[in-house]
């Protein structure tokens, strides 16, 4: 399968870029209960909680890359992402969905074991 896209905004009003590494993963997750957006998909960190959501609007979606409306039907319930490059108001990630979930849950905890402990 062809690489996909995504963008993460929205992060601003949590940790800021720091929780974001190039090359770290980061956990998504629906979020149906969500009031703003039928499809919003949200962006975590164990030990942090929410540190983003996946852009959903034509003024937060970086060119080139999908919005979560577009991926939304076409992913699980849970699965990553992993962080290529940040700008001052976008992270842009690829989507890792031909990787097994139990192989990043385990490299997504071993990011952690490995001197990145989250404390922002």
């Amino acid at each position: 399968m062809a690489d996909r896209y995504v963008t993460i905004t929205g992060f601003k009003h949590y940790y800021d870029l720091t929780p974001f590494r190039i090359g770290g993963l980061i956990r998504c997750s629906k979020d149906v209960d969500n009031p703003h957006d039928g499809e919003a998909i949200r962006c975590s960190l164990p030990h942090l909680g929410t540190v983003g959501y996946l852009a959903n609007s034509p003024s937060t979606v970086a060119g080139g890359t999908y919005s979560a409306g577009r991926i939304y039907d076409r992913v699980p319930e849970r699965f990553y992402i992993r962080v290529c490059f940040t700008t001052f108001t976008k992270v842009i990630c690829r989507l890792e969905t031909d990787v097994p979930l139990k192989r990043l849950d385990t490299e997504l905890f071993g990011q952690l074991k490995n001197g990145d402990d989250w404390n922002c």
